[in-house]
Order: C-alpha cells, then sequence, then structure tokens
C-alpha cells in the first residue's frame, strides 16, 4: 500500500476527538443590582422562577440563585422565600440549582446559610475569602430611586467588609459539604482566593473535581483585564493542575467578552442579571435566556459543545436532584 493511503487509512480509523463541553451558568437575580437600575429584574418567587426555568430552556445547566422580598425586591435570606421557588424550578426543568451562602450586604453567616441548610441542593457558591464588595460608585449614576432601602444599601457598601474569614469557609464545608453531600462553586474574586482554596484542598477539606468561578471587575476584587484572565488561570493550573473545572464571570460591560475570551483557553462560563443588566451596549437585556442565548451562539460558533444538566453533574460530581429536600 502506497505511503500516502496508509496514512489516509490510518486517520480514517482513529475515533474522531469529542468536543469539548461547556457548562452555562445562570445566575438569575443576584444581590448586586436593584430593582430601580432595570425593569427586568426577577423579583417575586414567581418570577425567579420563571426566570430560571426560562434560563434552563436556553441552554444553561446551572442556576445559580439568591431570594428576594417580593414587595420590595431587596436581597433576603428567608428560607420560605427561597422554598416559594425552588420547588417550582425543580419541577419545571432538570437543571442544576446552585443557591447562594454569599447572600447580601449585611446578612450574618447563619443567614446566609439558612436557606442552603434548609434545601440541602447539590451546589452552593462559596467565596473564598473576606473581602471589598464596593457598589457605591452606581450613586454617581443613579439619583431616582423606586424604594428608600436602595441609596442606602449601595451606599452602605463603602463602609463594609464582605467576611468569609478561615473559620466561616470551615464551617460552610462541614456543614453544607460533609452535612449534606453538596458541592460548591468556589469563587475567587482575586489572586489569593485561589490559594486560599489550594489551603483548603492540601488540608483534604475539598476534593477535586474543583468547580472554581474565577470573578472579574467588582470593586475590592481583581480588574477586569485580559492580562489577569491569563494570569488567574496560569495560577490556577499551577494549583490544580487537571483536579479543577475553570468557570468565567465578569462584571457588567465585561461580561460577553470575558466570557468569549475565557471560552477559548477552555473555560466555562457564567452570565445572567446578577452579573450584567445588559445584553449590548446600551440594550437592557430583558430576560435571562436572552444572555444564555447570546453567549451558547458564541460558544457554537467556536465550535464548542453545551453541556447537558446531565452532563454537568457528571462533571462536577454531583450528588443528583433527586436528593435535595426540596
Amino acid at each position: 500500500m502506497a505511503p500516502e493511503k496508509q496514512q489516509a487509512s490510518k486517520q480514517e480509523s482513529q475515533p474522531a476527538k469529542a468536543a469539548r463541553k461547556v457548562i452555562i451558568t445562570c445566575a438569575v437575580t443576584g444581590s448586586i443590582h436593584t430593582p430601580s437600575m432595570t425593569p427586568y429584574l426577577p423579583i417575586t418567587p414567581g418570577e425567579i422562577a420563571e426566570a430560571s426555568v426560562g434560563a434552563a430552556e436556553a441552554g444553561a445547566s446551572i442556576i445559580h440563585l439568591h431570594a428576594r422580598d417580593p414587595e420590595t425586591g431587596k436581597p433576603t435570606p428567608d428560607p420560605k422565600v427561597f422554598m416559594e421557588f425552588l420547588p417550582r424550578i425543580k419541577q419545571a426543568c432538570d437543571a442544576v440549582v446552585n443557591i447562594t451562602t454569599g447572600g447580601g450586604h449585611g446578612m450574618s453567616l447563619d443567614d446566609r446559610l439558612a436557606a442552603p441548610l434548609m434545601a440541602s441542593p447539590e451546589m452552593t457558591s462559596l467565596n473564598m475569602g473576606s473581602m471589598n464588595f464596593g457598589l457605591f460608585p452606581i450613586l454617581d449614576k443613579m439619583k431616582d430611586f423606586q424604594h428608600d432601602w436602595e441609596p442606602a444599601y449601595l451606599e452602605a457598601s463603602r463602609d463594609f467588609i464582605f467576611r468569609n474569614t478561615f473559620k466561616d469557609i470551615e464551617s460552610i464545608l462541614k456543614r453544607l459539604g460533609q452535612d449534606h453531600g453538596t458541592r460548591f462553586e468556589f469563587e475567587c474574586y482575586d489572586v489569593g482566593h485561589l490559594y486560599n482554596l489550594a489551603h483548603f484542598l492540601d488540608r483534604g477539606l475539598v476534593e477535586p473535581p474543583l468547580f472554581v468561578q474565577t470573578i472579574f471587575g467588582i470593586l475590592g476584587g481583581i480588574g477586569a483585564d485580559p492580562e489577569n484572565l491569563m494570569h488567574m488561570r496560569r495560577i490556577a493550573d499551577k494549583l490544580f493542575g487537571s483536579d479543577y473545572q475553570w468557570s468565567i464571570l465578569a462584571a457588567g460591560r465585561h461580561q460577553m467578552p470575558f466570557c468569549s475570551m475565557g471560552a477559548t483557553m477552555g473555560a466555562n462560563v457564567r452570565v445572567g442579571l446578577e452579573d450584567s443588566i445588559y445584553l449590548a451596549k446600551g440594550k437592557l437585556a430583558e430576560t435571562n435566556a436572552a444572555q444564555v442565548r447570546k453567549i451558547r451562539g458564541i460558544l457554537e460558533e467556536l465550535s464548542l459543545e453545551i453541556a447537558t444538566p446531565a452532563e454537568a453533574r457528571a462533571m462536577l460530581q454531583l450528588k443528583g436532584g433527586d436528593r435535595v429536600a426540596f
């Protein structure tokens, strides 16, 4: 057989390389934006459930959730409010439910853990350190508010430290991880947070595969510069090797560019109205699903495949939706 025919035959016999699966997380409401910033922010349990199911139908395999007072829109840790929308989401779609342990400004650790301890979810967020978390610059852009709590809430962030001490993190890992089988979206707002996570890995308090969410553009955390994205990836690779799944989120106008850049480097992505209220420059996102569809289109243009909820569960070794308490 001629050499060129032998080479062609060899290539034909090799199995095609599987396309990389990308997990899309959607954070549907958060605790950063306030009702006066956009009329499209999900506030009531019905709106949060509808937004979550819509995001899942658009391609998100993980839904990251906060709760809000249905009357005022203020972030709330009340587990009763969470339980008004969690069962509705579970009944309507198969997405992984990821509940915040970060909560909102001014909430105690017990406040922040009340809902996830009741719900025993497959996944929660876990911020990997204490930090300044500045929302007050928004006051320079907005003067009219629907609710009195909004400007006070934003101003309070000028003199606020979001607390997650080593003891706090140990408590969350024990109370949720060990006691409930919950796994974590490790939120890393700066390089030091990656080293904090490595510390817990070295102590055996967390187990691979780690779901490492690197976050850019929050005042108090690492800035939304491409060099920082590359640096965070290098350090994560150095610390965790092949024992982690990397994900990217960026605040505001940086959301889509950073997610797109990260995807080309091997990252999973997170979008949603928690992180940005815009779909494009000057255009508010009317739904979370619109942001999911946009990033999904970008990923597919890059010849990347979107992970289903079942695939995300396998990639992250989650306990399964049948083992939650809602």
